[in-house]
């Protein structure tokens, strides 16, 4: 998730990814293929130890909504994972509802991305 705030302007953007090493990509795209949203993309690293991998992204909100949250619902077991799939529904609802608009929406908006992946 990134928050971008210029001025009046706000901007929560909120993205679903999973990262796969490059010889995994016929998996993640089963994942795509799975979801019917999103886009795969390479991504380099150029850090040592690490090597390119590819990245499965949704990010445009109705499918997150439709597509991707509703299999996380009813799948999700980890309980650490859990608290952070809430917090994102929880920001995902702020957005549809433009509450990021306001002052106090973006706050708790802030106030929540710093609880994920604690």
């Amino acid at each position: 998730m990134y928050l971008r705030k210029q001025g009046k302007y706000r901007k929560v953007e909120l993205h679903f990814y999973l990262k796969m090493r490059k010889d995994e990509l016929p998996l993640l795209k089963k994942v795509k293929k799975f979801f019917g949203c999103g886009y795969i993309s390479l991504q380099k690293d150029r850090r040592k130890n690490h090597s390119d991998c590819y990245r499965y992204e949704v990010g445009n909100i109705r499918d997150l909504k439709e597509k991707v949250i509703p299999i996380f619902r009813e799948k999700l077991q980890s309980t650490k994972r859990k608290k952070d799939f809430e917090i994102f529904c929880e920001i995902l609802k702020m957005v549809e509802k433009k509450k990021h608009l306001i002052s106090e929406g973006w706050k708790k908006i802030e106030r929540l991305k710093k609880k994920l992946h604690r």
